[in-house]
């Protein structure tokens, strides 16, 4: 998610132990970092229960360290004596959460919150296998998708039970803001129409599909201007034009900045692995900021937009972009579907965890 999951607290892998700690848990995180990332212990405020976290950096470890971080987890977890382990991030956790959770003989949760099979770790051999073991024999499985968890309990098996949890957003940052201010605090001009977007501006992604709408755009609409935020691919760069803004990284604050200031979002995917299961996660924080969107026609968006048909974009079809943009340049709708806060969802959750 190129955030720190403690530091930054960001998104579901923070949230789902936050929420729950609030509600009066005891929970623990452990985080393990492919980085060289800031090491240590953590402890949160989450009154009436407690959360801490424990990390350590892979950049840290030396090899013969590595082999045994499972084996001090279970160390740890010995002491600790906890009723359920819910394991997330990745491959390598959520097997290891499988493997722990066998060991201690406790309930364990799988939290996808995409398909890992898209990540590149899934080309290491006897990985994918692996990570289809562990969550098989989950007790609970959470995906952010309803195509991902279909394919959870078709090509994994599931034996647990396997529910749809899609990722949500921090609505105190992510909210209607004054239009005309964001866009001079970002530097953006205050009487243009503004489109765009941010995240991984990624080729295998379907970037490329904003990028050739645009070279007819510019042309045939003059007073659109368009905005991007995030890192470029360093094979297919943003355009170069007076009229195209790209923002660089952008904190999460000012993401939301971004959001309010444009006039049309798009959310743009391919039809791959990654793109048929995962939940973009600019689609709530786009909708949380009044920002009406289009969206590529691939996985979970035709179903979040279904109330907004004309909203949807063929993938690799730049002119029906260009359509679905018009069609919302005139219209701005939004979907009528509210957004639930974490507070909300984890105390749904809570219950299906009580009863495992």
């Amino acid at each position: 998610m190129s955030k720190d999951v403690i530091l930054d607290r960001y998104a579901r892998l923070y949230e789902i132990p936050y929420q729950l700690a609030r509600l009066g848990h005891e929970v623990r995180g452990y985080c393990l970092s492919y980085q060289e990332s800031e090491q240590g212990t953590w402890q949160h405020k989450t009154e009436p229960g407690s959360l801490r976290w424990y990390s350590r950096g892979l950049g840290k470890l030396k090899f013969p360290e590595l082999l045994g971080y499972p084996l001090a987890m279970l160390h740890a977890l010995k002491e600790f004596q906890p009723d359920i382990i819910i394991a997330a991030s990745d491959i390598p956790h959520v097997v290891l959460g499988g493997w722990l959770s066998n060991r201690l003989d406790i309930p364990f949760v799988a939290d996808l919150y995409d398909n890992f099979e898209g990540f590149g770790q899934a080309r290491i051999p006897g990985f994918v296998p692996a990570l289809r073991r562990a969550v098989r024999h989950a007790g609970l499985v959470l995906t952010t998708s309803e195509p991902l968890r279909m394919k959870v309990i078709t090509d994994y098996q599931a034996t647990g039970s396997v529910i749809t949890m899609p990722s949500t957003v921090d609505t105190n940052i992510f909210r209607t803001q004054d239009k005309l201010e964001c866009r001079s605090i970002l530097g953006l001009p205050e009487d243009a129409i503004l489109i765009g977007t941010a995240g991984g501006l990624m080729a295998d992604r379907g970037v490329g599909d904003i990028y050739q709408a645009w070279d007819v755009l510019q042309h045939t609409h003059p007073h659109i201007h368009l905005v991007l935020a995030g890192p470029a691919d360093t094979s297919l760069a943003p355009p170069q034009h007076e009229r195209v803004h790209y923002l660089g990284m952008l904190s999460h604050s000012d993401t939301a900045k971004l959001f309010a200031a444009l006039d049309v979002g798009i959310i743009y995917l391919r039809d791959t692995p990654f793109g048929r299961y995962c939940f973009p996660q600019k689609a709530y924080e786009m909708q949380a900021c009044g920002l009406p969107v289009i969206a590529a026609n691939v996985g979970v968006m035709p179903h979040v937009l279904h109330e907004l048909s004309s909203a949807i974009y063929e993938e690799k079809n730049p002119n029906d972009l260009i359509r679905a943009l018009e069609f919302q340049l005139a219209n701005r709708l939004l979907p009528s579907e509210s957004i639930k806060d974490w507070a909300e969802i984890i105390v749904q959750l809570e219950s299906q965890l009580i009863n495992l």
